[in-house]
This record gives structure tokens, C-alpha cells and sequence, in this order.
């Protein structure tokens, strides 16, 4: 009888435990292709030697995605296999999230992998200092969150936040992986939600930003955001028309960088939606860079039967392509509209990015049906605009895909 107790006393406290545990996930299946452009560094590379580039032609991606809280802890766990189209299948298993946190009250603390998005805006977030997500992505999935430290006060109208991201991470990385401290506040007055953001980098060193959304109306959303840092990771190259035995792109910093994003959105009875947004950043590549650029691309394509090797110019071509992770904006002046309309089980989408600099635009339609637990959603994405514009060259002209969702 004794043992029967303890049984079944085991038992109840296992069952208690247990039943603190949310679990919940998806799997997702997807086929994607691309088509090379006829434009552009890669493409110049690979019809004066074949493969010195290679561009992704698409490929079939078989992904799930697992959930599991409980108090005080989460982790979002993401296991992939992709077969490349023509080429090998490869596995990966990454923490989207894995996350200690402590409730004290209006305090919250945090430790370990975790997505922390800020800022206001939809197509580009100057003040995203922590996680640094990839705006304008063509099939969205979970982020990768960031190694940090958290701590969060909040009362019925303020939120004040203050993170030390990447804490492990040598003084030397870059970008998203730069560790550093990062603070804001947010206050909420009526119909305005208020930002102040400050961050101090390893080596961009300070910075502070500030943004602003207004509920103007039950149809009219206003939103801007504005950023100044000290200095600002890019890419930059010393002009040169010799061919170089190495990458001429390196690590490069911009000085006294601001970026300034304005907008609105604008939403009638029937779940129709409009979103226009414009934004100005300077870390990316200026016009006498991207020119620079150009005229490079011209005269190494020119050296073509008069010399030197054509393995030599097609790598020389190929490095011109790290030109367009410079920055997460490949032109400092963009134009963003974004159509979207909600109909029952149907939500179709379409936008535009346009650089007014070049006239250079990426065109992109997608078409979502949501059931309870399975979601079909497919688009589209082509590069367009003159063949000089910085858009047009991008390695890939022409992308699409559908893919399937089945949620537990």
C-alpha cells in the first residue's frame, strides 16, 4: 500500500509538472526556383568562363519548426533539410530562441537566445539595433534570435529596456554579431506611441534614435523613425582598373551615418490595405560608389580577348558582387509601396521597391490562403528597371515559390 502511495504521489507531481509545458509547432514544405539575370557582375562573370559564379537556382526545402514553454523558460527550434536543385541535400538544426527569463514583478529579466525587434517600421527599421532582422525578406520564416542580457521595467504607460547583445563575442565582429549595449524607452500618450533608442557598439561606438506612430484615425496609421551612429559597418574598395589577385571589397566603417524612414498605412472597412514608406540610408553605398562600381564592371568585361586570362577577369567580376551586402539598403534613397487586402481565408499581396537614383525597382506579388491548421502560400519576385540600375543586377532576375504549412 505504502508503495502504491508513493506511486501514485510520483505520478500526480510528474502529471503537475508536465501540464506546466506548452508545446506547440509546424512543418512546412516548399519548392523554390530562381532565374539568373542577363545583367550584372555574376552574369558578365559566367559568360567569360562557365561556373566561376554559380547562382542558386532553387531547390526543395523540407522544414519544422518546434515550440516548447514553460514559466521562466522558451525555445523555438528550427530542423531543415534543403535539396538544392541539381546538387546535394543538406541538414541543419539551429535555436531560434532559448531563453531564461525571471518575473519580478514590473521587473523581467532575460538570458540567452532571443528575438528582440524594435522600431516602427515595415519595409526597412533604422532602430533595429538588437536584432537586426532582414526586412523585405521573399518567404518569411522565424528569425534567428540574438545571444543577450535583458532587462525590462514596465508600468501602464512606460517600457524601459535595456540589452547587452552578443556579450561573448570578440570586440572585432561586425554587424548583427557586434556586441554592444542597447536601451529604450517606449510611452504610450492617447493615440501616439513614443521611442527613444540609444546603443553603444564595440567599435561603431555611439548612437541614438528616435521614432513616432500615430493612430490618426480608425483607417490612418503615421509612423517615421530617425537614427544617427557614430559609425556604421559597410563595404568599400579603392577604385582600381587593375585586375587584383584578391577581393578588393573590405570591411569599412561609415562616419556620422543617419538614417530617417517616414510613412503610413491606410486600411478601409473591407480589410483593404495600403503602405507607403520612403527612407533615406547612409551606410549604404553612395551614387559616385555605385557609378565607381559600374565603370569597374565595364572595363574588366573590356579586357575580355585582349590578355590576361579569362578565369582571372571572371573572378575579378564575381568579387564585384560583395558590393551588395554592403549594407542591408542597396541605394541610400528608396520608395516602398505595399497593396495587401484581407478576404476571409484569402490574403493576397503586392509590392514594390523603387530607387529613384537608378530607376531601379523589385516587383513582388504573393497570395496566402490560412486555414485552422494548414496554410498554402506561393509568389513572386522580378527585378526590373534599366539594365545600369544597381536592382537589375542583382544575381538572381526572376524568383518564386509555393510552400505548405501544417500547424500542431
Amino acid at each position: 500500500m505504502q508503495r502504491l502511495i508513493v506511486a501514485a504521489l510520483l505520478s500526480a507531481a510528474s502529471a503537475s509538472c508536465l501540464a506546466q509545458w506548452e508545446t506547440s509547432g509546424q512543418l512546412r514544405a516548399q519548392w523554390d526556383e530562381a532565374r539568373a539575370a542577363d545583367a550584372g557582375p555574376l552574369a558578365m562573370a559566367n559568360s567569360i568562363a562557365p561556373g566561376t559564379a554559380p547562382v542558386s537556382s532553387g531547390g526543395a526545402t523540407l522544414q519544422s519548426e518546434l515550440h516548447a514553454s514553460r514559466p521562466g523558460f522558451n525555445a523555438v527550434l528550427t530542423l531543415q533539410s534543403k535539396h538544392a536543385q541539381g546538387g546535394a541535400t543538406h541538414s541543419a538544426a539551429w535555436f531560434n530562441e532559448l531563453v531564461l527569463s525571471h518575473d519580478a514583478g514590473p521587473w523581467q529579466f532575460a538570458l540567452g537566445r532571443k528575438v528582440v525587434a524594435w522600431d516602427v517600421g515595415y519595409g526597412f527599421r533604422p532602430n533595429d539595433t538588437v536584432q537586426q532582422e532582414e526586412r523585405r525578406s521573399f518567404a518569411s520564416s522565424t528569425p534567428k534570435g540574438r545571444p543577450l542580457l535583458m532587462a525590462e521595467h514596465f508600468d501602464a504607460d512606460t517600457a524601459w529596456s535595456l540589452v547587452w547583445v552578443n556579450p561573448t563575442a570578440a570586440r572585432a565582429q561586425q554587424g548583427a554579431q557586434e556586441p554592444a549595449l542597447a536601451a529604450r524607452v517606449y510611452r504610450r500618450d492617447g493615440a501616439l506611441d513614443w521611442h527613444g533608442f540609444a546603443r553603444l557598439g564595440a567599435h561603431t561606438g555611439a548612437g541614438i534614435g528616435a521614432a513616432l506612430a500615430w493612430v490618426a484615425t480608425d483607417a490612418l496609421e503615421l509612423h517615421g523613425s530617425w537614427r544617427y551612429q557614430r559609425r556604421l559597418d559597410t563595404r568599400g574598395m579603392a577604385v582600381t582598373d587593375a585586375l587584383l589577385r584578391g577581393n578588393p571589397w573590405q570591411a569599412a566603417t561609415v562616419d556620422n551615418a543617419q538614417q530617417l524612414l517616414v510613412g503610413g498605412t491606410w486600411t478601409n472597412a473591407s480589410q483593404l490595405s495600403i503602405l507607403a514608406e520612403a527612407w533615406w540610408d547612409g551606410a549604404a553605398l553612395s551614387d559616385a560608389q555605385w557609378r565607381d562600381w559600374g565603370l569597374r564592371n565595364q572595363r574588366l568585361a573590356a579586357l575580355q580577348g585582349k590578355g590576361p586570362p579569362g578565369s582571372a577577369i571572371a573572378g575579378n567580376l564575381a568579387w564585384q558582387a560583395d558590393a551588395f551586402g554592403a549594407a542591408s539598403n542597396l541605394r541610400r534613397g528608396n520608395l516602398f509601396l505595399h497593396l495587401s487586402w484581407q478576404n476571409g481565408a484569402w490574403q493576397p499581396a503586392l509590392d514594390m521597391l523603387y530607387t529613384p537614383a537608378d530607376g531601379g525597382r523589385l516587383l513582388t506579388a504573393s497570395l496566402l490562403w490560412q486555414g485552422d491548421r494548414v496554410s498554402v502560400q506561393g509568389g513572386v519576385r522580378a527585378a526590373a528597371g534599366p539594365h545600369g540600375a544597381v536592382l537589375r543586377q542583382l544575381p538572381n532576375q526572376l524568383q518564386q515559390y509555393v510552400n505548405a504549412t501544417w500547424a500542431f
